[in-house]
């Protein structure tokens, strides 16, 4: 191969390593009130890129534990839908990282209306999950209902704070350390791992 041949190969090569991919459209949209969803989002995006979204209302919930409680549990009831602070743009996305802590063992309603509010057909949906150590409630099922026509990869769920006995931001010091691997094992499985 001559000189002028290996040069326009590298040249072509280098290029088509800076054009954006189609696998390269990620986002990783999440929900965090205490701050351990949030953490593993940076974790995902630490390892996978991708833009990082947080949920944002209209109406923020109340800072007070008991009044979020029974507002949540009353949006549950009525099946309304808490309207978002400013309107995302997805379609550019082809990979979405979804994470919620689970809400009295619901998918919150913020995350039920984000799901209602974007059409994620033909997109691949990764789902990420924080706890008090309950586990993922009727979140999976809630998010199947409401991504039919999307690819929907295995679920990661760990234990965050429980912020009903005082305790906040449990994904810290020591623990970040285990969360971290933990999420590179699961992101190494579903074949996300860049």
């Amino acid at each position: 191969m001559s000189l002028k041949t290996i040069l326009f190969t590298c040249i072509i090569f280098c290029i088509l390593s800076l054009k954006p991919q189609e696998s390269d459209k990620t986002c990783i949209v999440y929900l965090s009130r205490t701050n351990n969803t949030k953490a593993v989002a940076e974790m995902i995006q630490q390892e996978v890129g991708g833009d990082l979204i947080p949920v944002e209302l209209q109406n923020p919930y109340p800072a007070d534990y008991k009044a979020i409680v029974k507002q949540v549990s009353e949006e549950n009831e009525s099946g309304f839908l808490p309207p978002f602070k400013i309107k995302l743009e997805l379609a550019k996305y082809n990979t979405i990282f979804l994470g919620f802590p689970t809400w009295g063992m619901q998918l919150p309603p913020p995350v039920k209306s984000f799901l209602n509010d974007y059409n994620l057909t033909g997109k691949t949906v990764i789902p990420f999950n924080t706890h008090s150590g309950y586990g993922l409630g009727s979140s999976l099922r809630t998010i199947g209902k409401l991504c039919p026509n999307s690819t929907i990869l295995e679920v990661f769920s760990i234990k965050g704070g429980i912020e009903r006995d005082g305790v906040y931001l449990y994904i810290k010091e020591d623990r970040v350390v285990e969360v971290k691997s933990e999420v590179k094992n699961w992101l190494q499985k579903i074949g996300m791992l860049r």
